[in-house]
């Protein structure tokens, strides 16, 4: 174990262990499983070598010595013991409503400790959140989970792909399906402000929206308008995001930040800059970020400007063959390009051209980069992986108090089965941005605290049961960007809601996961 972390494992004060000791009540004299030795922290303290004991779905102690009798005892001497991971922005949708049991237990997340995940994320959320959360109860889940209704579900419904603003109906139409979500447990409204048709709507429409999630006590969470230089660039759409938040009196997420591209490299300060002085303001503005230097998208979203998605699909193929557009279409995809850094930047990970940057699949259609480009876009739009981010600015976001962890879960891209194995194996281990407890903590409780999970993220008496133990010399990831769906390691024992998901290192195959539906305060709902 590294000098810098073996520090961070030993027991803390007599003073930092009293206020830790929870002394279980009467009548509290056995437990279901006890979890001994391990090297504890709780999401809100210094660690400390100690036990916590479960009983049924909840914590009845955590301490230096439980003292209690317990019908199944694991050893984790050598090994931390924290909170459940939460994932706020997974875009795992598909996983927990699989007719197989098997891929409703999410294993990429449970072998990497995630118990809670949010879905619905990038405006994509479902107007029937009411069956989104009911589902777990007819086909059971291996994690937790809370939906955002998506802004951009939303607008689709009532005007389309137009590139229009709503009329006045239209937009009362839009805010009472924010209402009516809101009331069905959507935890707050989402948008990707970035993608088309989404990216048609002024902000004072996203307000309007936005706003009737926060009469309802919920969260705005946003792929912000310009992660880049793309259209309005990285610090206006981070202007308008803090907007947002004032006009709408709603607490803003900025999900997966990041200073996207060539052109905005170098842009992290400013942009903490600005968002610590929403903080200082008084509004509630954070953020959360996965750990890779490369982002995932679509070869749509990545090339294709704006203009030409406007109408969907259809509209964008007709462009296409339009000889009257041809010019300006390929100098703007061009333009896109360079952005991310240029076509040896971006890896196409789905599709015939899988695993396969845009450079090379030029070079094996003997053809330029724009050409290929479309020729890919004409079959469909394939994932794309896109190296475009500095370290600097990862680092810098990171070291932020207000920035959580985020997988941004997306098939195709190894976020979705090592982010937070490697936020710990390179970030905490090898580059020493974060300490351990800090990784832990932005990675479960202040997640858990921001949104409001009551009873998650920290390991205290009363909480909800969920628990990661895993190894410290041996948790890392396996996926890579060439193998992305190589699960993580060094994981040994995940309970969901106290049930063991994971035992000994493998998976149980119990699906203890539920529906966690925001509930909005008394007299904002029918």
């Amino acid at each position: 174990m590294p000098r810098r972390l073996a520090a961070q494992f030993r027991t803390g004060t007599a003073f930092g262990l009293a206020m830790l000791v929870m002394v279980p009540a009467a009548g509290q004299e056995s437990a279901d499983l006890l979890i001994r030795g391990g090297t504890i922290y709780t999401g809100s303290a210094e660690p400390f070598t100690g036990e916590v004991a479960i009983r049924g779905d909840r914590i009845i102690y955590v301490g230096p010595k439980a003292r209690l009798r317990a019908a199944r005892t694991i050893e984790a001497k050598g090994l931390v013991v924290a909170p459940g991971f939460v994932d706020p922005h997974a875009h795992v949708e598909e996983m927990l409503q699989a007719s197989d049991p098997a891929e409703r237990l999410v294993l990429p997340f449970l072998l990497q400790g995630v118990t809670t995940a949010f879905i619905g994320n990038d405006g994509g959320g479902e107007i029937d959140v009411g069956r989104v959360l009911a589902s777990a109860q007819t086909r059971p889940v291996g994690i937790n989970y809370a939906t955002y209704t998506g802004f951009g579900t939303i607008r689709q419904r009532v005007i389309g792909e137009a590139k229009r603003a709503p009329s006045p109906q239209e937009l009362g139409q839009m805010q009472a399906l924010v209402a009516s979500a809101m009331c069905q447990g959507a935890i707050g409204l989402s948008t990707g402000l970035f993608y088309a048709p989404q990216s048609f709507s002024k902000t004072d429409e996203v307000v309007a929206l936005a706003a009737e999630a926060g009469k309802r006590g919920g969260f705005y969470d946003s792929h912000i308008r310009d992660e880049s230089s793309y259209t309005v660039g990285l610090l206006a759409a981070i202007d308008e995001e803090i907007e947002i938040a004032r006009a709408a009196h709603i607490p803003a997420h900025v999900s997966h930040i990041k200073a996207l591209g060539v052109d905005v490299q170098g842009q992290a300060p400013a942009v903490i800059a600005r968002i610590a002085a929403a903080r200082a303001a008084g509004l509630n503005i954070t953020a959360s970020q996965y750990p890779w230097s490369a982002s995932g998208s679509s070869m749509v979203a990545s090339l294709v400007p704006l203009w030409a998605q406007d109408g969907g699909r259809k509209a964008m193929l007709a462009r296409f063959n339009d000889p009257a557009q041809a010019t300006r279409l390929r100098t703007d995809m061009a333009e896109n390009m360079r952005k991310r850094g240029g076509p040896t930047k971006l890896l196409i990970t789905e599709g015939a051209e899988r695993n396969r940057t845009l450079a090379k699949v030029a070079v094996a259609t003997k053809t330029d980069p724009i050409t290929a480009a479309i020729a890919v876009i004409r079959v469909g739009d394939p994932g794309v992986i896109s190296f475009n981010q500095s370290e600097a600015d990862i680092a810098a976001f990171m070291r932020q108090p207000w920035v959580m962890t985020d997988s941004d879960a997306s098939p195709g891209h190894p976020r979705v089965y090592g982010s937070f194995a490697r936020k710990y194996a390179k970030y905490v281990v090898a580059d020493h941005v974060l300490t351990l407890r800090e990784m832990i903590e932005r990675s479960s409780s202040l997640t858990a605290d921001t949104f409001g999970l009551t009873g998650r993220g920290h390991l205290k008496a009363g909480a909800f049961a969920d628990v990661v133990v895993f190894d410290p010399r041996r948790y890392a990831p396996r996926a890579t960007y060439q193998q992305p769906t190589e699960l993580a390691v060094g994981v040994q024992t995940v309970l969901v809601n106290g049930v063991l998901a994971v035992d000994g290192g493998k998976l149980t195959g119990r699906a203890a996961g539920r529906a966690l539906p925001h509930r909005p305060p008394a007299g904002t709902c029918p």
